[in-house]
């Protein structure tokens, strides 16, 4: 198991662009400077010594040392130490729509977007709850069966796109039934479905699923995504950004309905929220889910970690070294060789 202790060192790395942009204006300076002062054979005349490659290498080596400075105080760790410890929580699945219309921009940067990033937020929230993922969109599939390695779980949900469900359009029944049979049954935690979608349901059948799932004692929360007034669904074709368009030429608006998963809340004994950029509601939903009938149960994982923080500023040390011995003077053995002399 890798991890990073320290992950918001890594946005030091960041700087690095900053650097090579400085590096090339105070080159381009240090060049206008030299122009102003005499012609560029005059300057070879007067520097004879000097190597615009070696001055290019130091600043390579500088980055790269500085690079691997950043990744050392960030202290990746590799999990050397595996033990079974016991757990307490529920089983919780989240169905994410990724049908075209969740990339409507009424709520930024976009719809399926800012769902992601909250559910990235969630998973550093969750401590011992049994997570699965389902996207749905025509189809349902199951992205992440249901586990507490909340690790694989960020990892797949960095690959969600519209695109990852080949039938397109919204089918909320198909995935409240593949959540229902996902569930483990024979233990008695708490079941709950976090349905994350627009709610335009392209299928009629998405109350009867609701009924069945609740019959089973499953509560059903779901999380609107989208506003009334909806917004336009943009496509990109030929690098081109453009809006999608019915059969009769007019641009679609995407619209949030509500009145679709309230109804699916309330059959599930559950709640509604309405997500906007700056919130979407996972908090609440959580905040109701604490109250749910938990199940002890064994789990492995990583209770000690080995530093390797130690190889990476041991690369460092070798090129901010070099950075430092190189010098931006010309080789000597280099002066004396004469290719062209007669």
């Amino acid at each position: 198991m890798f991890r990073v202790e320290h992950t918001w060192v890594l946005w030091f790395l960041l700087l690095i662009p900053l650097m090579i942009v400085a590096f090339y204006l105070v080159k381009r300076w240090r060049k206008k400077a030299k122009e102003r002062f005499a012609e560029s054979h005059l300057m070879q005349q007067l520097m004879p010594t000097y190597s615009n490659t070696k001055y290019r290498l130091k600043f390579t080596f500088f980055i790269i040392g500085y690079a691997f400075v950043i990744l050392g105080i960030a202290n990746p760790q590799v999990g050397s130490k595996l033990e079974e410890v016991k757990r307490e929580g529920i089983e919780l699945i989240i169905a994410l729509d990724v049908s075209n219309s969740m990339k409507a921009q009424d709520i930024k940067p976009n719809r399926l977007e800012r769902a992601k990033m909250a559910m990235q937020q969630l998973l550093k929230k969750l401590k011992s709850d049994r997570l699965g993922i389902i996207v749905f969109a025509g189809e349902a599939y199951t992205q992440l069966p249901i586990t507490t390695d909340y690790a694989a779980a960020k990892l797949f949900l960095n690959t969600v796109d519209t695109d990852i469900v080949p039938t397109q359009g919204t089918n909320i029944a198909d995935a409240i039934d593949l959540a229902t049979e996902s569930f483990d049954f024979e233990r008695g935690s708490g079941k709950a479905i976090i349905i994350v979608t627009d709610g335009e349901n392209h299928e009629e059948n998405a109350i009867t699923a609701a009924e069945n799932a609740a019959e089973k004692g499953i509560q059903i929360y779901t999380i609107g995504m989208g506003t009334p007034n909806g917004a336009p669904i943009p496509v990109i074709k030929n690098g081109r950004q453009s809006f999608r368009q019915d059969g009769k030429g007019n641009t679609v608006i995407s619209s949030l309905n509500e009145d679709m998963l309230r109804e699916l809340s309330s059959i599930g004994n559950g709640m509604y929220v309405r997500a906007s950029s700056a919130q979407v509601g996972f908090e609440q939903i959580l905040s109701d889910l604490s109250g749910m009938e938990k199940e002890e149960f064994e789990s492995s994982v990583y209770t000690d970690y080995e530093d390797r923080f130690q190889f990476f500023l041991g690369i460092a040390f070798v090129f901010l070294l070099l950075s430092i011995l190189i010098s931006e003077k010309k080789s000597k053995w280099r002066e004396k060789i004469k290719l062209f002399e007669s």
